[in-house]
């Protein structure tokens, strides 16, 4: 009986989470960079996302959630966003928001690979995102902030988004900075 209780608290607190995070939006961004028509890169970003994720004390373990709303994307020019948010693109007005739900963190403290699943226009796909862990502490208002950056390359007509290939390149890269409080 004894060792079966010792199992049972060691099985659990390799499952337990030492720490919930919600996304700070105000401090977090989810960026992309595609080239056009190869002579530039051009950068965009989403105004609108939220989440949480949740990690054990020694990383074994991350569970991360994060929305996106589509119609929030940004790229510093009002028709060109326009463009982004029809059927064109991201289709906002059918699919208004990007979700992404990990299933696997392969790393430790400083960072590691986020494996999870991206939907985008309907369409659901594994994706690989690298992490590393920025930095945590307490703020001057009491909280207790950690921050981390996830990186990956899509291919965006692996989401069904295929106009303008290939002048529109099909792969871009996609960074997102979030920065947590504990809850």
């Amino acid at each position: 009986m004894k060792h079966t209780v010792i199992a049972l608290a060691l099985m659990s607190s390799a499952t337990a989470f030492a720490a919930d995070y919600t996304i700070d939006e105000t401090h977090s961004a989810a960026t992309f960079l595609i080239s056009h028509l190869g002579f530039a890169k051009m950068p965009g970003r989403f105004n609108e996302m939220s989440g949480s994720y949740s990690h054990s004390d020694d990383f074994s373990s991350v569970e991360l959630s994060v929305t996106v709303n589509a119609a929030s994307v940004d790229t510093n020019h009002g028709k060109r966003d326009e463009h982004l948010r029809s059927p064109d693109f991201f289709d906002a007005r059918q699919y208004p928001e990007l979700t992404f739900v990990s299933t696997n963190y392969d790393g430790n403290a400083e960072g590691g690979t986020l494996t999870g699943d991206l939907t985008m226009m309907g369409v659901t796909q594994p994706v690989q995102f690298d992490v590393v862990i920025e930095g945590e502490g307490d703020d001057p208002w009491g909280n207790y902030r950690q921050g981390l950056t996830a990186s990956t390359r899509l291919d965006r007509t692996a989401f069904g988004m295929n106009y303008g290939t290939p002048g529109i390149p099909a792969e871009f890269d996609v960074t997102v900075y979030i920065e947590g409080v504990r809850k």
